[in-house]
């Protein structure tokens, strides 16, 4: 036994000698590499085809969150810093920062925010790029560590990049805008970097824990819950470490921790430094509560879109590849771990109202790794009865999975969230065109709910009434102090402007308040409906439209416009929405 006491799996043939060989740090022979290099190739291209085909399903549909994140990466690009609109006051209303200097980096390089692609606006194609190389990405760290464990890497892949591009959940937030591709790249790295450890008995050491703790750092860089996966490498060494190599363990779990330290604690005070708070805005104003253990039951909503039969043929062939001690059984643990945490990590965050579970994606990314590779194993080692079984009833799982998410995909193409484009059209235009006919300075305030579009077109100092960007607003919404919120909005901010959707002004009690009506003039209210996108508000402070005349040109200007971009968008609400976005534009600047 060696110094570093690792309680490894036993050794099991492989697929040959070039395998064996292979392990051994030998070359296999070239008539049988460039088959399985072509093999694998192959499988990774074709998954992501397979990926890419069902994103350009959703066209160019963006959610407008996603925006927010677009608007700091060029302020920053273009030096005015991570903020949201140049010369505001710093707070971190983004809370992927990783996703957003990947941004800022392509706007430097002129791939974002700066024109068109082959004829397509680059705020759209550059962060769907981006996307879809992260997937190929995981689907490349997919074979990496199937190849560890399976004799059929490539078939493992290749149903894998399938079952990833079934799936709405996955595709939607990974082609959305948001950060979930990069995210969920960085759970996967980091579970496929712990098999690899776990398998060559190298789990100990520097070259496998540092990059652990680098890689839960990143994960926790892209979304706050990320940085539950920095107890995934600790689990593991505890889990797989015997009695004699605890110094050992510890060693290794203390150079996970410089790696995760250096760039999260880098971050960490950056944010102190630049933003004065050690939590990002978002989560100040999201007011997210501590975990119960009622919070374990959203995991049935993970369950219930997967298919509950699909997921019950992958946790039976679980159970089968762990009756025995093996290199697969020792992979399936180092995998489950960073998995539960992502189950964890989801069931513990608030619900989020963009819906087709947007937390989920490192679910998706890490669950169809596990069960891709135990199913497939399962079957080639199950004999002729039990294979045709097994294939039979996967079929049928499969079969209703598939239907689901054509479901839930058709629906939401249907009527998507808050597209990015609409909300620029309807609110950021046409509040320009308004401030415009006003004669409005580009100093005055305008007060609004959907952030994103209005950072990155309005000229108009953007306050953000649901406190995502706005530090005061935040911490009266933390506390659910409504009321202290509108004292802030009516006798401090005094917005010029105000722009509200759906039920937004019953829930910060402006409709209930005397000096919403008293201080300030309806332009536009659209009429209560189902349809959450043209439920919508402006209102023009009093005193800005003491002449009837302009009051009446006012209304009629907001009340054509927006119905103009409500009407396009209920038929038209996946395009984009012109070559370049720039503050100051009106309707059909």
């Amino acid at each position: 036994m060696s110094s570093v006491e690792l309680a490894r799996p036993p050794k099991v043939a492989g697929p040959g000698r070039a395998g064996n060989r292979l392990r051994q740090g030998g070359a296999p022979p070239s008539r049988r590499g460039f088959p399985a290099f072509a093999g694998a190739f192959a499988a990774v291209v074709a998954g992501t085809v397979l990926i890419a085909v069902h994103a350009s399903f959703y066209g160019n549909w963006m959610i407008d969150d996603a925006a927010i994140t677009f608007a700091y990466s060029r302020n920053l690009a273009d030096g005015f810093g991570p903020v949201l609109q140049p010369g505001v006051e710093p707070v971190e209303g983004f809370s992927n920062p990783l996703w957003m200097v990947l941004l800022a980096l392509g706007k430097l390089l002129g791939l974002f925010d700066s024109g068109t692609i082959f004829g397509i606006p680059d705020y759209v194609l550059f962060p769907k790029g981006l996307a879809l190389l992260c997937c190929a990405a995981i689907l490349v760290l997919v074979y990496v560590a199937a190849k560890r464990v399976t004799s059929r890497p490539a078939l493992v892949t290749l149903i894998a990049g399938a079952a990833l591009a079934a799936n709405p959940s996955f595709v939607i937030w990974c082609f959305s805008g948001l950060e979930n591709s990069v995210y969920a790249l960085t759970a996967t790295a980091l579970a496929v970097v712990i098999l690899c450890g776990v398998d060559s008995g190298t789990l100990l050491t520097a070259k496998i824990a540092v990059p652990a703790g680098a890689l839960a750092a990143l994960a926790g860089l892209s979304r706050p819950d990320g940085v539950i996966y920095a107890a995934a490498f600790p689990i593991v060494v505890a889990l797989f470490t015997r009695r004699g190599g605890v110094p050992a363990a510890i060693r290794a779990v203390l150079l996970s921790a410089a790696g995760f330290v250096v760039p999260f604690g880098g971050y960490l005070l950056f944010r102190w430094i630049e933003y004065g708070r050690l939590l990002p805005n978002t989560a100040v104003a999201k007011a997210q509560p501590l975990p119960t253990v009622n919070d374990i039951a959203k995991a049935g909503a993970v369950l219930q879109y997967a298919g509950w039969l699909l997921v019950a043929v992958a946790v039976v062939c679980l159970a089968l590849v762990m009756q025995k001690p093996s290199k697969l059984r020792a992979a399936m643990v180092a995998l489950l771990v960073p998995f539960a945490l992502s189950v964890i990590a989801f069931c513990v965050l608030q619900a989020d109202w963009m819906g087709q579970l947007r937390f989920a994606t490192p679910i998706w990314s890490l669950g169809t790794l596990g069960g891709t590779i135990v199913i497939v194993e399962t079957l080639r080692r199950a004999r002729v009865r039990g294979r045709v079984l097994l294939a039979i009833t996967l079929v049928v799982a499969a079969a209703s999975s598939v239907s689901g998410f054509h479901t839930q995909g058709k629906n939401y193409r249907d009527t998507p969230k808050t597209p990015f484009c609409s909300v620029v059209e309807r609110d950021a235009m046409v509040t320009n065109g308004v401030a415009d006919l006003l004669k409005l300075p580009d100093s005055a305030k305008i007060g609004v709910i959907d952030l994103g579009g209005m950072a990155l077109v309005s000229r108009l100092q953007v306050i953000d009434l649901a406190g995502l960007a706005d530090r005061v607003i935040a911490d009266y919404l933390r506390t659910a102090d409504f009321a202290g919120e509108r004292r802030y909005v009516f006798d401090v901010a005094r917005p010029e402007l105000i722009s509200l959707i759906g039920t937004w002004d019953t829930t910060l009690g402006f409709a209930q308040d005397p000096r919403f009506e008293q201080e300030y003039e309806v332009l536009y209210r659209s009429p209560r409906g189902p349809a959450a996108f043209g439920d919508v508000g402006v209102w023009v402070r009093k005193d800005l439209v003491r002449d009837p005349a302009l009051l009446a040109a006012a209304r009629n200007y907001v009340t054509t416009e927006t119905q103009k971009v409500v009407a396009v968008n209920s038929v038209a609400h996946l395009r984009s929405c012109g070559d370049i976005l720039r503050p100051g534009q009106t309707p059909g600047s």
